[in-house]
């Protein structure tokens, strides 16, 4: 699964785990995340739905304005992965040109279908920031490039046929079965404004179902996809694992 869960940011977090928990995906990709607000998210799965999680953080951003805590000690804005299963070898990374604001990517190794699988989750700069994005992809689509199986989760703030996302769709696939880097393409929408922003790419797995949720909690729409992470390839030595995102 992948969100984006902020705009409106102030929403509950109980509605939040609540539509989480209709999927109880394996891997959960979070994009706008404050630490507070996945730290409930997960404690209402755990103890409202009976969901267990582990949880790693990307954040790249110390933003007191958004997301509490004192001036001192501000709280942390960005990704967020969560897991069924433990996850090994997290790192973040900040890409060189944020545009606007900070921006990055995290990867951890996660366990999918009894496969080891390398997880990222990113969201990239803003909608009007298209050369930004460009060299963003370019960072990430060469640590993507070292896997042979990966799934890449994300916000990614562009449409399929945008130039800057091309790199991207050489190296994997989206989950939505209609959806091409093509204008002609379709593309089921991802945001209130129907765009697809919004991405579960797979690199050396199979996809068995997609879904997308509209949700009253964002303006981005929930993610959910079923894969097959025993299909298409065979696992490169660092390499990790993962069964639905």
């Amino acid at each position: 699964m992948t969100w984006n869960i902020c705009n409106p940011c102030a929403v509950s977090n109980v509605g939040r785990a609540a539509e989480i928990a209709t999927y109880a995906p394996q891997v959960i990709g979070l994009q706008e995340a404050c630490v507070r607000d996945v730290e409930m998210i997960r404690d209402y799965l755990e103890n409202l739905h009976g969901l267990v999680y582990h949880v790693e953080y990307g954040t790249v951003l110390q933003d007191w304005g958004r997301c509490g805590g004192v001036p001192w000690s501000p709280g942390a804005f960005g990704q967020a992965v969560l897991s069924a299963a433990p996850m090994t070898d997290r790192v973040v990374v900040e890409y060189p040109d944020g545009g606007s604001e900070d921006r990055g990517y995290m990867a951890v190794t996660a366990e999918v279908g009894g496969q080891r699988v390398r997880v990222f989750n990113t969201h990239l700069a803003q909608r009007r920031e298209e050369a930004v994005r460009a060299d963003q992809v370019g960072v990430l689509a060469a640590e993507v490039a070292r896997y042979d199986r990966a799934i890449v989760l994300g916000d990614f703030n562009a449409v399929p046929e945008a130039p800057e996302l091309t790199r991207m769709w050489a190296l994997a696939a989206d989950t939505d079965p209609g959806c091409r880097p093509s204008p002609v393409s379709a593309c089921e929408p991802t945001t209130d404004w129907q765009s697809k922003f919004d991405y579960v790419f797979l690199r050396g797995m199979a996809p068995v179902e997609h879904r997308v949720r509209p949700t009253p909690y964002s303006d981005h729409h929930l993610v959910h996809t079923d894969v097959d992470a025993g299909a298409g390839g065979q696992r490169s030595a660092d390499s990790a694992t993962a069964p639905d995102a």
